[in-house]
This record gives structure tokens, C-alpha cells and sequence, in this order.
């Protein structure tokens, strides 16, 4: 795998050299719990010694993935930290104005939930009969300004990382995977454009919905672009929730999670496949069945549900952000010298759901 080389100072003064070691990421999508995964990147970038090769993001993936790459390119980890901060304050600005806010008695009682609020009961309810274009004609979407205002996309399109955005081609229902230099706020939109809020995006003519139906997020351009060996993914959306949803909200919850999370899963499965195959080659299935695979998830995004990924109060934001870190600091504590040695997710058990 290629390293590259930097110097420190030990105790005793004289000079050592680490190696750094290449890393890809794999963002998932999931709304405002994409403040988990800022944490994460957050602390991700405070270590001198891993350097991002390649993202895939999908939805508010992509968002985090350009913000970060963008800032990357402006200033180091130091302005891929800063632009990842000013994003996610202007998130939650704009959301300061919004009528989806959470009710007295859930603020009082600590629940990050919406579920009980009238607006967005309202706008649930309104969302099974009519489709965006009747309620939203103009097409409106509070985070085409935020785009504009974070990143510069003329400078993302040569940053140094590697960026894989994906969106849903309504016509096929096929993925499009789209990279730094196609990058503009459509296409982060498009990524985003969950069908029952949002009119679809068109780009080159076709329209597009989040990329969540079609790879959440897509791996398959880090093993075929990327000179890392180790993928780390970003999980935010729960692959198990105990028990069976009974109310109308739990079961919509449910199938989104299910849906978002299939076309990874079955990704995931196939470098485990791969990896049980004597020889798998020495073309594109060795690069398959040679990557190396780590995970960062919280138990917390069990606890909570669909509608909370609308609520972006800050409180909420720094909370989930909070979450991330810890997640983070707690997988290099225990498998940072993992990296670029073996994988840290058992890819195996998904064998038996084949």
C-alpha cells in the first residue's frame, strides 16, 4: 500500500519518522444524524498519520465529503475541520427559522424527537397525499444557499481527495456516481432529494433522487479508484433495531432503513465472498477480496427515529457531533494500528445471508 512519510519529535529530542497511512471513506446518508459523522471526521483529521485518499458519500454523506475535501484543499485538516464547523452552523441557522421544530414538553423531557410536532404531523400527513411538486412547486431547497455559501466548488473540482457522490436516476433506477470535477449543488441535492419531500433533481436532463436507493454509500469506486486499502465506513443508519414496528412511523422508518442499507450490504458481502475464494485473481477481484474494512457506528442511532433526522437544532447537531468523536477516539484507541495491517468489521457473518 502507498505511505507516505512525516517527522516527529520524541522524548529524547532526535527525530523519528512515521508512516502515514492511506485511508478511504464511506459516508452514509441520513439527514441532520450526518452531525455523527462530522464527530467523526472531526477527530478523523486530528491524526497526522492518516491520510484521506478517497471518500464515497451518499446524501448528507456527500455533503460532509465535499465540505471536507473543499476545506481540505483551502487549508489541510485545519480547513477541512473549519468548513465541516461552518457547514453544519449554517444548517442549523436555517433550521432556526423552520415550523419543524420539537414540542415544549419534548424539549423538557429531553427527546430529540418530532414526532409530536404539529407542523411536521402536518407536513407527514400531507406528504401521503400530495407529492412535492403540488406543495412545493417552485421547487424550494433551504440547502441550495447553505451549498453555495460552504464550498467552492471550482476549487473542489481539484482537490486533492477523491470524491464519489452518488444519486438515483428516477428513469433507470440506476446509481450515478459522479466525481470532483461534476460536483456542483445539484448534484449534492440530487443526492439528498428524498422523492416524498423534494422534487427531483434534474442534471443533463435526467432526474434524480437520493442516492440512498441505489448505494448508501457506493464502494465500488474506492476499490477501482483508490490507491488505499482500508475503507473506513461511517454507518448511521442501524442495520438491526430490536423488536417489531407496529405504528405507521416505526414501519416507515424501518423499510427506509432496510432499503438504504441493501445495495451496501450486499457491496460488503461480496469483498467477504471474495475474500473465502483461493485465488481471486489478479484483476479487479484481488482488489476486492484485498481491501480492508473497519467500521465506526453508535448504539445511540437506534434510539433514534425517522423524524428526528429533520430536527437541526444545534443542540441536537453538537450532541450527535459529540457522539461521533467518541466513536471515533474509542475505534483508534483500540484499532488504529490496525490499519493497513487487517480489517476491524466481520464481513463474514454476511456470508450466511447469502
Amino acid at each position: 500500500m502507498p505511505s507516505g512519510g512525516g517527522k516527529t519529535t520524541n522524548r529524547s529530542g532526535s527525530r523519528r519518522r512515521t508512516t502515514v497511512k492511506l485511508i478511504d471513506l464511506a459516508l452514509q446518508g441520513g439527514g441532520s444524524h450526518g452531525a455523527f459523522t462530522w464527530g467523526v471526521l472531526d477527530r478523523l483529521l486530528e491524526e497526522p498519520d492518516l491520510k484521506i485518499d478517497a471518500i464515497s458519500g451518499t446524501s448528507a454523506g456527500a455533503m460532509n465529503a465535499a465540505v471536507l475535501a473543499d476545506g481540505w484543499t483551502d487549508n489541510g485538516a485545519i480547513g477541512a475541520r473549519a468548513a465541516l464547523d461552518a457547514y453544519w452552523n449554517r444548517v442549523s441557522r436555517a433550521a432556526a427559522l423552520s415550523p419543524l421544530q420539537r414540542t415544549p414538553i419534548d424539549r423538557m423531557l429531553g427527546r430529540w424527537t418530532l414526532d409530536t410536532s404539529p407542523a411536521f404531523i402536518a407536513m407527514d400527513l400531507m406528504s401521503r397525499v400530495f407529492s412535492p411538486y403540488d406543495l412545493n412547486p417552485q421547487g424550494f431547497n433551504p440547502l441550495t444557499r447553505i451549498l453555495e455559501e460552504s464550498i467552492d466548488f471550482e476549487r473542489l473540482s481539484r482537490a486533492p481527495i477523491k470524491l464519489f457522490v452518488t444519486a438515483t436516476n428516477v428513469r433507470t433506477g440506476r446509481g450515478r456516481i459522479f466525481r470532483n470535477a461534476e460536483i456542483t449543488p445539484e448534484v449534492l441535492l440530487a443526492s439528498a432529494c428524498l422523492p416524498t419531500l423534494f422534487q427531483s433533481v434534474e442534471i443533463d436532463g435526467e432526474p434524480y433522487w437520493d442516492g440512498g436507493f441505489a448505494g448508501n454509500p457506493t464502494i465500488t469506486p474506492l476499490v477501482r479508484e483508490s490507491d488505499a486499502q482500508d475503507t473506513i465506513l461511517v454507518q448511521i443508519n442501524p442495520r438491526e433495531r430490536p423488536g417489531t414496528p407496529r405504528t405507521a412511523a416505526e414501519i416507515f422508518n424501518r423499510l427506509n432503513e432496510v432499503s438504504f442499507n441493501a445495495t451496501l450490504m450486499k457491496e460488503l458481502r461480496m469483498i467477504a465472498l471474495l475474500r473465502q475464494v483461493a485465488d481471486p485473481g489478479s484483476g479487479e477481484g484481488a482488489r476486492w477480496a484485498s481491501m480492508r474494512t473497519h467500521r465506526i457506528m453508535s448504539d445511540m442511532m437506534v434510539t433514534l427515529g425517522y423524524s428526528s433526522k429533520l430536527n437541526a437544532e444545534w443542540a441536537f447537531l453538537t450532541m450527535l457531533r459529540d457522539e461521533g468523536r467518541r466513536c471515533a477516539s474509542e475505534f483508534l484507541d483500540v484499532h488504529k494500528n490496525d490499519i493497513g495491517q487487517s480489517s476491524t468489521a466481520d464481513l463474514d457473518v454476511l456470508l450466511a445471508e447469502c
